[in-house]
């Protein structure tokens, strides 16, 4: 610099030995303008590349324990393993880096993540589409093994079982957040779907994979709507799954919000054996979180001994499909009061149907209400976005708990309805000019607002007719 401001010449050499040095303790950031679809400037950004970036020899890495390991190719051997793919040809197709030491393809090098060993075979060296095979990788060295066992992303292989405490620390993969739900299109798919999601996540982990109990449908979370696109359209080419990817359904739950007397009388005659059954119910709301709750204060034997059981149970079975959104109905008690029984007509089926009406009647005179889930938020945004992602919480119905500095960026913990933040992710981007992320973890469910029940049950009967 100083011979620059005193009007010096500077070499050509010199310059470029004085910014490679900057940008490798990162004082520099080159950025080289790349069109990627016509290939325009992808040369000179690999030539930049070699000129610019520092060499990995010499540099430490962190491993498990607090220490660090240099990378040497005359060093113990410590490999780590980056991405994993499946190619419909060659299969699993593993992709790592050198960290230390040389690896060569008769090594059977230990895997420290799954505790055994693992043969390698050929070891190649990718270059866009090519592979070229090589005889060995040493420090530094991005390479790529195929067939592996038991090998996948973010595992560390060793020379041997006793060097296994050269673990690398795992990647840090980001938090998916974007949830979307997969519906196979035919019955052949729904029995691909388990095996191709599978290879799917063990490829990249940053997709999780799930099922709800509630609705029963499989739950993708990834980074955002591209990524689950391409998780689709990967599905159908690599695994001939087809897929249809839809907003998920939420997993609301049912409760009623006063006490009811509910009373139904099961009769039928059909020419032999008819059908009876008569139960009287009193219905109370619990506490959150109680669940269901069976209790029977018959006098006098008004129902046989024997058939309470079979009451409880058309109860029970009556519980997972509320009136409202066919969604599981929880926090009641339930009380037999009374009831009447047939000599000849009267069985355990009976009775468990005119619980099973007495409750769905009951229900909807207890003033039934639906509970949504309810997600914690923590979400990180500049300080200067704080404002904007504040004004749309209000508006998804979310509320702040509080905010924190964090250097230029400020700390938002705040918690909103699961219906309002499914697709939060592409939302928070924009609101954070591509620099907000977020996670959210389960916390509680909460009554839904009237206006809103009335939508959801009115847009789920138009869905139904």
């Amino acid at each position: 610099l100083n011979d620059y401001l005193e009007g010096k010449e500077i070499e050509g050499e010199r310059l470029a030995a004085a910014l490679a040095l900057a940008v490798g303790t990162g004082e520099i950031v080159p950025v080289i303008a790349v069109a990627n679809t016509s290939a325009v400037g992808v040369r000179p950004l690999l030539d930049y590349a070699a000129m610019l970036l520092p060499s990995p020899i010499g540099r430490e890495h962190a491993i498990e324990g607090g220490t660090a390991i240099k990378t040497d190719p005359t060093g113990p051997l410590v490999a780590h393993v980056f991405k994993t793919t499946a190619d419909s040809f060659v299969g699993r197709v593993t992709y790592l880096k050198v960290i230390s030491g040389t690896l060569k393809p008769d090594a059977n090098p230990y895997n420290v993540q799954h505790a055994t060993t693992e043969r390698l075979g050929q070891l190649f060296l990718p270059r866009g589409k090519e592979e070229i095979p090589v005889t060995e990788l040493v420090a530094g060295d991005i390479g790529v093994a195929a067939k592996l066992v038991v090998t996948t992303t973010g595992d560390t292989f060793v020379a041997n079982e006793a060097a296994k405490g050269k673990r690398l620390p795992p990647i840090p993969f980001p938090e998916p957040t974007y949830r979307s739900a997969l519906h196979p299109r035919t019955k052949a798919d729904v029995d691909k779907l388990s095996q191709g999601l599978a290879r799917m996540v063990e490829q990249d982990p940053t997709i999780h994979v799930s099922r709800d109990p509630a609705t029963g449908e499989t739950i993708v979370t990834t980074l955002g709507e591209t990524q689950v696109s391409v998780a689709a359209a990967r599905l159908e080419k690599n695994y001939g799954v087809a897929v249809d990817v839809t907003p998920p359904r939420v997993p609301y739950h049912e409760t009623v919000t006063a006490p009811t007397t509910s009373e139904y009388r099961h009769r039928r005659q059909t020419g032999g054996h008819g059908q009876y059954g008569h139960v009287v119910i009193e219905i109370h709301p619990a506490a959150r979180g109680e669940g269901f709750t069976f209790k029977e204060q018959v006098v006098g034997g008004t129902v046989p001994r024997q058939f309470i059981a079979a009451v409880e149970k058309g109860i029970a079975e009556t519980l997972p499909a509320g009136p409202l959104t066919q969604s599981p109905v929880v926090d009641l008690t339930v009380t037999l009061l009374d009831g009447s029984s047939h000599a000849v007509d009267s069985s355990e089926m009976a009775f468990k149907l005119a619980a099973s009406m007495a409750l769905k009647q009951g229900i909807l005179q207890a003033h039934p209400i639906l509970l949504e889930p309810i997600m914690r938020l923590t979400i990180h945004v500049p300080s200067e976005r704080v404002g904007d992602v504040m004004s749309d919480l209000n508006g998804r119905r979310g509320h702040a708990h509080g905010v924190e500095a964090d250097g230029e960026f400020s700390v938002i913990e705040a918690e909103a309805p699961l219906a309002e933040v499914q697709r939060y992710a592409t939302d928070l981007r924009a609101l954070g000019h591509g620099r907000g992320h977020f996670t959210m973890q389960p916390d509680h469910y909460a009554e839904v607002p009237p206006d809103v029940q009335a939508r959801i049950v009115k847009d789920l009967a138009t869905a139904e007719a």
